[in-house]
């Protein structure tokens, strides 16, 4: 590979989509206080974060000496995803009465799953992002299931308490329109084209 890639995220799903898209990467995370950040449609909320993300990484970058000119080209890439439900935004869930609440709201009814993509390279400053949707059906979601699911604690790490690739929920998903790495964090095609329009 003539580029190297930083990931900008702690996300597991995302570590492995990239993983299966055949790319060798670090990770470095962004530490923001992602609820400073406020827009009233989802998808302008995932770019303003995934900006902000990017922004944080380089600044890190920048004031530790590791952007240095003339390097080897390397790619940050950043992300965000929210879950829109009953017309409302859904992010990581604060605790788990609300990951219990995100997750009851989605029982016989869908969800949508709004998530960016944002591929900055280091040596030009170029920048491309963009984002992807993608609807999720569910069949009713028995108690017992969401007991489980919150007794994971995994649902707290994630936007709206969603975690498609969950075995426990998956069993009730109906359908997804969409690709279902859009829902787990990093759509594959979108972050392939922007990688490539960013090189």
């Amino acid at each position: 590979m003539s580029f190297q890639i930083i990931l900008g995220s702690a996300s597991m799903a995302r570590r492995r989509l990239l993983t299966e898209m055949g790319y060798e990467f670090i990770i470095m995370t962004a530490d923001i206080d992602e609820k400073r950040i406020r827009m009233e449609k989802p998808e302008e909320l995932v770019v303003a974060l995934a900006e902000a993300k990017a922004d944080a990484i380089i600044s890190r970058l920048k004031s530790t000496g590791q952007l240095e000119e003339g390097a080897q080209e390397r790619l940050l890439i950043t992300a965000d995803t929210v879950v829109v439900s009953e017309g409302k935004i859904r992010e990581k869930p604060s605790s788990k009465e609300e990951a219990r609440s995100f997750i009851k709201g989605y029982s016989g009814s869908q969800a949508a799953v709004v998530g960016s993509v944002l591929v900055t390279n280091l040596k030009t400053g170029k920048r491309r992002g963009g984002w992807e949707r993608a609807e999720v059906y569910f069949h009713d979601i028995p108690e017992e299931v969401i007991d489980s699911l919150i007794e994971e604690a995994i649902t707290l790490n994630v936007a709206g308490g969603l975690t498609l690739e969950n075995p426990l929920i998956l069993r009730f998903v109906e359908a997804v329109v969409g690709t279902s790495d859009a829902v787990m964090g990093l759509p594959k095609a979108l972050t392939e084209k922007l990688i490539q329009e960013a090189l």
